[in-house]
Order: C-alpha cells, then sequence, then structure tokens
C-alpha cells in the first residue's frame, strides 16, 4: 500500500517511516468515517495510551533519581494527559489527515481536543507494533523532549490546585457554570463561572474546549486567592 502524499509529509513530520503505511491509515481513522472493512482508531488508541505511559514512567524515573513517587505522579499526570497529546498532536498537524466523516468534519472536528488527543495515541500504538517499543519509545521521547525538559516540580493544572485549595479551608469543591455560549458549533465560545462556598468567584470566556476555559476560570480564582485579593 503507497500512501499519499499527505500521509508521507507526516510521516516525515511524525520522524518515522511506516514499513505498514495501513496501520498509520487505521490510526488516522475516526469512527464516524469508520466501515466494517475500515476500522477505526480505537483500539490502537487503548494501547497507545499503555505504550506511552510505559515510556513516560521510565523516563521520570531515569532522569531524577531522587523523586518520590508523590513528585512522579503528578508530573506523570501532566505528561500523559489527554491535553498533553493533544498539543503534541497539533504540533505535528495531526489534524491535517486525521480521517473524518462530514459531520464531524464540519463540527471542527480536526481542533477537538478529544479528537486530536485519541489519533495521538493511536498513532503512537501504529508506531508499536510496526516497529517495536523501541521506535515508538524514540518518537515519544523526541516529541515530549521539550515538555519533559521544562516538567515542573508541582504541575497541578489550575482546576487541580483550587479544588485542594477549597479542600484545605474546609469548602466544598469548586462549582463551575457556563452562564453563556456563543459563536458557530465548530467553533464555540464559552462563558464560565468558577464559585466557592465563602463567595469567592472569577469569570473567564474564550474559544477552545469547555474544559480549558473551566482551567482558566480556576487559575484566575486561584491568583486572587493565593495573592491575597
Amino acid at each position: 500500500m503507497r500512501p499519499g502524499a499527505d500521509i508521507q509529509a507526516f510521516m516525515g513530520r511524525l520522524g518515522y517511516e511506516f514499513a505498514q503505511p495501513e496501520l498509520l491509515i487505521r490510526a488516522l481513522t475516526h469512527g464516524s468515517i469508520a466501515t466494517a472493512t475500515r476500522p477505526d482508531n480505537q483500539r490502537l488508541e487503548f494501547l497507545g495510551d499503555r505504550v506511552l505511559g510505559l515510556v513516560m514512567a521510565e523516563a521520570l524515573f531515569k532522569a531524577d533519581k531522587a523523586a518520590q513517587e508523590g513528585q512522579l505522579a503528578p508530573r506523570y499526570n501532566t505528561l500523559v494527559r489527554g491535553e498533553t497529546c493533544a498539543a503534541v498532536a497539533r504540533d505535528i498537524g495531526l489534524g491535517d489527515v486525521l480521517k473524518l466523516g462530514r459531520s464531524e468534519m464540519m463540527s471542527g472536528g480536526r481542533r477537538k481536543d478529544a479528537l486530536l488527543a485519541d489519533a495521538m495515541e493511536a498513532v503512537l500504538a501504529a508506531i508499536y507494533l510496526d516497529g517495536g517499543f523501541s521506535a515508538a519509545e524514540q518518537v515519544i521521547l523526541r516529541l515530549w523532549a521539550t515538555r519533559l525538559a521544562s516538567i515542573d516540580d508541582d504541575p497541578r493544572d489550575a482546576k487541580t490546585a483550587l479544588q485542594e485549595w477549597a479542600q484545605a479551608h474546609g469548602m466544598q469543591p469548586p462549582a463551575y457554570e457556563q452562564t453563556a455560549r456563543s459563536g458557530p458549533d465548530h467553533a464555540p465560545v464559552f462563558h464560565i463561572t468558577v464559585r466557592l462556598d465563602d463567595g469567592s468567584m472569577a469569570d473567564a470566556k474564550g474559544a477552545g474546549t469547555k474544559r480549558s476555559i473551566e482551567q482558566e476560570a480556576a487559575q484566575k480564582l486561584l491568583s486572587r486567592l493565593e495573592g491575597g485579593q
């Protein structure tokens, strides 16, 4: 099977040449366009998640020999979470070669974090099946190199940090409310408000995923609380 020019270009960005390009095609195939003879990438996603996890766990274990489990775990979670996988996918233009059904394409599927993250994990599984663990490890360490090198000692996301702050002060977990939504379906703009028991609140508005705007709202409120404002 000879892949098209777009897939060849993607393999160049990925830094891996497939002996079995059909594995890559499957990794890029979303359920919205799958058929009985053209399976989607869900099984590969399952495997790729585990391959990525092992590579990241070993890399962190080797990088800081003094770190305890309590330090390694949040670093690991930051590196393997969906938002990070989606960001890596964007770095290499994975969205440009995703195989999507028309409805998913029209709704902005090529830009959705969930689809990009799932496809990124599926691509890693395809590399593993095509070239073995060493090949997958090399690609992962190269694509995640900057993030591995700059991982913080306390890389909690803002929502987690705000929840921990609230619990430490005897409050219930923060409540997030979507107060408005505007823009077209394929590029929605979310308006999010986060509140604590004591009445503290913050608002955020922006395009992207609902979760990313919740993170922004949480960060705003956390900054106020920790700054004593």
